[in-house]
């Protein structure tokens, strides 16, 4: 794979972008792709082509405002998961509430520092990219997965998840979604189990519920599954922090090893655990790996 590859994408929406070119340079810099859009009908034509990893979204456009572009985009499934972040100069309480009420997850008000924009971006990208993968693993292994806001409240739940939840009496997370793991008891005698995998978004945590059975007869079995791989030191380290949501750029910076190593130590991770996903990967290893 390569670097070019794993650059992340960034789509920006305005209809000045010439008052942007310091930024995007930034962006680039910082090694992002950037694509450009001059207003909200051509940013929906965009997404026709490529998903982002995220938008940076002026409010107001001629034609579809900022706030009408980010609800259809949210509209749809394909692209609900992309993080938009509102960068404008409409600086009222009202503007910004208008952002989160469109679906927004940030509101950034222009002129923008770039250290700003960049910090922010680099939040939502990965916490995006954890709740991706969360999700896609809820066909692997028969895993549930969990979206719980900071008071407790779930905000998301896969079908698995909440078939599980029912079984338990539990439509509401608050009193056992405690510490990193946690279980809940089922009328049959099995218990439920959660594990906190990481961030979701802006004070929200993101939970896989594996099968009660497994969990019941087999505690140990993704761990014995890890050891009997017969990973090495480093390609377990590399598989930690996948599991964490991190990005083969980022376990390459925190691991001090290039992009391409990262990659070729997951390919042969892969192999030895059998499976062909980083998302079921990371499933195995949240639920196994800190038993080994």
């Amino acid at each position: 794979m390569s670097p070019q590859a794993l650059r992340e994408i960034v789509l920006v929406v305005d209809d000045a972008p010439q008052s942007l070119g310091a930024l995007c340079a930034e962006l680039e810099a910082e090694g992002y792709t950037v694509l450009m859009a001059p207003d909200g009908e051509s940013a929906l034509q965009r997404l026709e082509l490529v998903s982002p990893d995220a938008i940076l979204l002026d409010a107001l456009m001629p034609g579809l405002t900022g706030f009408e572009t980010c609800r259809r985009v949210k509209a749809r499934p394909e692209w609900a998961h992309v993080p938009v972040i509102f960068m404008t100069g409409l600086a009222e309480t009202e503007d910004i509430v208008r952002g989160f009420e469109a679906g927004g997850v940030d509101y950034v008000v222009k002129p923008a520092r770039a250290a700003e924009v960049l910090a922010r971006l680099a939040t939502h990208v990965r916490n995006a990219r954890a709740v991706r993968q969360a999700r896609e693993a809820v066909d692997v292994g028969g895993l549930g997965v969990l979206v719980v806001d900071a008071r407790g409240r779930i905000a998301w739940r896969s079908p698995q998840a909440q078939r599980w939840l029912q079984e338990a009496g539990s439509a509401d997370a608050t009193h056992w979604l405690q510490g990193e793991v946690a279980s809940q008891p089922l009328p049959d005698g099995r218990r439920l189990v959660a594990r906190r995998v990481g961030e979701a978004g802006l004070g929200e945590a993101l939970w896989l519920l594996q099968p009660p059975a497994t969990a019941a007869a087999s505690p140990d079995a993704p761990a014995s599954r890890i050891a009997s791989a017969a990973l090495t030191p480093r390609e377990k380290e590399v598989l930690s922090w996948v599991a964490k949501g991190k990005t083969n750029r980022d376990v390459a910076e925190i691991l001090g090893m290039s992009p391409r190593t990262v990659n070729k130590h997951l390919e042969h991770v892969f192999e030895k655990l059998g499976v062909e996903t980083r998302a079921a990967a990371a499933a195995l290893a949240s639920r196994g790996l800190a038993g080994v």
